[in-house]
């Protein structure tokens, strides 16, 4: 195991390693100039444009940039914001830890509706049950999320008013307060989330136990007078789960992808409203360094479900 996690630890070094290369690239031919500000303000004097360019290099080929940020970049300098006026690395720990919050409680509330959901549909198919968790996990793949998001905002914050529909990085409260009120803002986007990955994990959880209980081993220990109970949850949906964790770790991109829009929709402080703001700003340093962490991230939680595939079939090993 421990030689297998190394082996492929350092298979994921060139990987972001191209990974940056690309991003970097792209975004050095994008058309626009992050001190374009500057040009057109009377106040600044042209030798401190000038000053500023060399001292940030923008006039430097694309490799020299590339070499001066990959260097920085490993020793954890993401660079300067020339926006906000301070280092990247330190924009990036502000609104990492709000959105990985708000990414896992989504996840986890997914796989608590799709696990007993797609059980039961698959267990009792075609029922009552079946049907309107099918329609259910259909209208719900089908929605965006911008749209669920407004919907929610419209009638829990607007008409109701139970929930604040901007998420607030400064509450002035200290204990069990500051806990409720983070939980009463954090309701709506991680719901708004966790219903579409949800819907989507439904179907799938349910297709592969319909799969998995036609195999002959569970004919076999249905014959031998094993309840339905044990053979389903012990023998049929340990096996079905790996492909579901195959989908978990294919959708991290676009679960990242949807936490961009949600966190726009509730205003939430993370590295997506942050990314947003970033390209909109043309702020390159930043833009860099957050899809760098977005590819790093969906790397990681490949490699997780790499290690999961061991768990749940042991007749995966790992060499």
């Amino acid at each position: 195991m421990g030689a297998y996690l190394l082996r492929r630890i350092l298979t994921l070094i060139p990987v972001l390693l191209g990974i940056s290369l690309v991003l970097f690239t792209i975004l050095a031919m994008a058309p626009g100039d992050p001190f374009g500000e500057l040009a057109t303000n009377p106040n600044v004097p042209p030798e401190v444009r000038m000053n500023l360019r060399k001292q940030f290099g923008i006039d430097d080929p694309i490799a020299v940039r590339y070499g001066k940020w990959f260097t920085s970049m490993v020793k954890g300098n993401f660079g300067f914001s020339f926006v906000s006026r301070v280092d990247v690395d330190v924009l990036i720990r502000q609104r990492l830890p709000t959105t990985l919050f708000v990414l896992g409680s989504a996840q986890v509330l997914a796989l608590l509706i799709a696990l007993p959901v797609g059980i039961l549909s698959a267990r009792r198919p075609y029922s009552i049950f079946d049907q309107v968790a099918t329609t259910l996990a259909l209208v719900g793949f089908s929605l965006p999320s911008f749209f669920t998001g407004l919907l929610f905002i419209l009638f829990f914050s607007l008409y109701l008013d139970w929930l604040p529909f901007i998420y607030r990085a400064d509450i002035q409260a200290s204990g069990f307060h500051w806990l409720w009120e983070n939980l009463k803002q954090g309701v709506m986007p991680i719901t708004v989330l966790g219903l579409l990955q949800g819907a989507q994990l439904t179907r799938f959880v349910r297709a592969a136990v319909l799969d998995v209980v036609q195999l002959d081993y569970i004919r076999t220990a249905r014959s031998k007078g094993l309840a339905e109970r044990i053979t389903l949850m012990k023998h049929g949906v340990r096996n079905a789960l790996i492909p579901v964790v195959t989908l978990l770790a294919i959708q991290v991109p676009q679960i990242f992808t949807g936490a961009v829009v949600t966190e726009q929709i509730f205003r939430v402080p993370g590295i997506g409203s942050l990314l947003i703001s970033s390209i909109l700003s043309n702020d390159t340093p930043v833009i860099m360094g957050v899809t760098f962490v977005y590819a790093a991230l969906v790397l990681v939680f490949g490699l997780i479900a790499d290690i999961l595939y061991g768990w749940l079939d042991p007749r995966i090993s790992f060499r």
